[in-house]
């Protein structure tokens, strides 16, 4: 279902509380900002409402305090940022509701922005406290997501909120949900999705669903070990989740069931140890019993890209190896090339795989690039985000 959106709305001269996702890494000893890309994301619908003079009240969580004041993640440097990249001043408060925080709002100015004090500060965000969401909601006129990253959650600035205000998505929410809603549901084919990652059990509900979409799975990652394993191929010391063994053999099943190509490795880049390990490429049958499976093989990376520039519609969710580590770095920035350069609908799922696009300079050649890792996962499993279905429905 589409939902509203602030073109569907008057937002001239109202109080628009927007919820956004400024939960950005930040330096342990300086506090520095190591990563703008989420502050960036919001700039359209920000820039939209202050164009349509609208009094805009942002606010975010940042961190972990776990319902504490914890001076290292307070907004204002968020707000300095913001304001060096939308070139207008951003104002904060020192709180996120209460009396001083009406006041702050209450002085706004059609077209002037202000950003409040992290949310996690108070346990009730998490909590969806009714009496925190109306504590919000009075601040307000109009509620906007455009935190997807959040999506997932219900929590009071979420999705509780929505019950006391009219709610309706922000671009950025739009683009997310409409993109990647788009892919499952009409995609252009050949559709592959290539899934990566450490466990099975961290995708179980991907795989699951995928496969009754897709015409071609890859699968990469350290949960390659668990695949293989169970089809009888020995991975040395790789972690092999033996408890879903017989998982891993069912989604292959299902795959010849659907008619969908899984396609698994078929050689691997292994190591002795960790990182300044003694690596070298075998195929599968020849991983040595003291050894760890940490990427995909060069064979592999040939395979996957054949059958990736067939297709129209790719999505990718979860590095090919443990790319943290150039050594093993070379099949995730293989795929990530390639996807660069194919003619099709390319959208990669958040978190790692979206931090290894961006590291690369690749984002701006892929379709999309979610802003949602855990929201993007189950998303891309087809569950119902709570934050998305609080939204007010077009029809």
């Amino acid at each position: 279902m589409e939902k509203k959106t602030v073109r569907d709305i008057d937002v001239s001269s109202k109080r628009v509380l927007v919820r956004v996702d400024l939960n950005v890494p930040l330096a342990e000893d300086t506090g520095e900002i190591l990563d703008d890309i989420r502050i960036k994301a919001i700039v359209p619908t920000i820039s939209y409402l202050i164009e349509k003079k609208a009094r805009v009240i942002l606010c975010s969580h940042l961190g972990r305090p776990n319902g504490k004041v914890v001076e290292s993640l307070r907004m204002a440097p968020i707000a300095e940022r913001l304001s060096e990249i939308i070139h207008k001043p951003v104002a904060t408060t020192r709180d996120c509701i209460g009396a001083q925080v009406e006041k702050a709002v209450a002085n706004l100015k059609d077209g002037e922005m202000l950003l409040l004090e992290n949310l996690r500060f108070y346990a009730e965000e998490e909590k969806n406290d009714p009496n925190f969401c109306k504590s919000l909601a009075k601040l307000a006129d109009v509620y906007v997501n455009d935190a997807f990253g959040t999506a997932h959650r219900a929590h009071a600035s979420t999705e509780g909120i929505a019950k006391y205000l009219p709610a309706v998505a922000g671009f950025l929410m739009e683009k997310e949900i409409s993109t990647m809603g788009k892919a499952l549901s009409n995609p252009a084919r050949p559709f592959a999705t290539i899934v990566g990652g450490a466990k099975i059990s961290d995708k179980i509900g991907v795989l699951d669903f995928i496969l009754e979409k897709v015409n071609i799975l890859l699968i990469g990652g350290g949960m390659v070990a668990t695949f293989l394993k169970a089809t009888n191929y020995e991975v040395g010391k790789s972690s092999v989740e033996n408890d879903r063994l017989d998982l891993a053999q069912k989604l292959i099943d299902k795959a010849k069931v659907k008619d969908v190509k899984l396609l698994l490795p078929i050689d691997v880049v292994v190591a002795d140890k960790s990182a300044d390990a003694k690596s070298k490429t075998v195929s599968i049958d020849k991983v040595p019993a003291d050894w760890f499976i940490m990427d995909i093989g060069h064979k592999t990376i040939e395979l996957f890209e054949s059958e990736l520039k067939k297709c129209r519609t790719i999505i990718w969710n979860g590095p090919m190896g443990v790319f943290e580590y150039p050594k093993f770095s070379r099949g995730t920035a293989s795929i990530a090339k390639t996807l660069a350069g194919v003619k099709a609908t390319t959208i990669i799922g958040g978190g790692s795989t979206a931090e290894a696009v961006e590291e690369m300079g690749l984002a701006d050649k892929m379709t999309h690039v979610s802003t949602g890792g855990g929201a993007s996962l189950e998303f891309l499993e087809g569950k119902v985000l709570p934050g998305v279905a609080a939204l007010q429905d077009k029809k």
